[in-house]
């Protein structure tokens, strides 16, 4: 028999944004069936993708969790980040290719989507030329985020935008001004900065600040009346489009 044959499945398993009932019945089967289950989290964490899941882990399954050696609290773009963070994901593909080689099924949860901004899309990129590999589509924290809210964002002809946070106040204005929707992402520390953009644009009054999206302790509010402290991780900020729809000025 071909040894190829004999490798393991590599399975990255999209867990949606926090409510576990969100969890599509593709990734509940792939998490069931899988000899490894991989998942990213800080030190002294499990992390919330392993949470979600729980319930659907079998026992005696081999758990593989892999600790970010640096998080947000260093900055992404200077050299202590990105040098410790390729480092890190080279190790975690390689973990990994252990386990397939021995034949080994290994399903890598993903907060989110696996290919919407998820760590796991880089141990893709390093694994996929080599083994089989397959990719659970999840249910992303901004669809999770504006369905718990009830807020529709964009219809017909508009342009939905979907901006990191992190970018520099200047292009957050730009890109702004030329979308009718947007989602911000990764608000954490730049909230005032994302305040800011969107008041120079007129569009704070419309946005909306979601926190913990789908979770149980999740919240939301009009984002000029939420304080300048902080976000959490797991926060985001909806920008209407479709101005034209019924109650849009109230």
């Amino acid at each position: 028999m071909n040894a190829a044959i004999l490798k393991g499945r590599l399975t990255g398993v999209g867990t949606g944004p926090g409510d576990p009932e969100l969890l599509t019945l593709k990734a509940v089967r792939a998490i069931n069936e899988a000899d490894v289950i991989a998942f990213f989290c800080k030190k002294g964490s499990t992390g919330n993708g392993r949470a979600i899941v729980e319930a659907h882990i079998r026992s005696g399954t081999l758990e593989l969790p892999l600790v970010y050696p640096v998080t947000v609290e260093t900055n992404k773009d200077e050299a202590d980040y990105r040098g410790p963070i390729a480092d890190f994901f080279d190790r975690s593909a390689e973990e990994i290719a252990a386990h397939l080689d021995a034949g080994k099924n290994v399903a890598v949860l993903s907060e989110g989507d696996p290919l919407f901004y998820g760590s796991y899309m880089h141990l893709h990129v390093r694994l996929s030329g080599r083994y089989q590999a397959e990719v659970i589509a999840g249910v992303t924290a901004m669809s999770g985020c504006w369905s718990m809210t009830g807020l529709p964002l964009v219809q017909g002809d508009d342009i939905l935008s979907v901006l990191p946070g992190t970018l520099p106040e200047d292009k957050l204005v730009e890109r702004l001004k030329d979308t009718d929707g947007a989602v911000i992402m990764k608000v954490g520390r730049n909230l005032p900065k994302i305040r800011r953009a969107l008041a120079s644009v007129g569009k704070l009054s419309g946005a909306l600040y979601v926190e913990r999206g789908t979770m149980s302790n999740g919240a939301a509010q009009k984002l000029e009346d939420r304080d300048q402290s902080p976000a959490p991780y797991f926060s985001i900020v909806l920008v209407p489009g479709w101005k034209t729809r019924p109650g849009a000025d109230r």
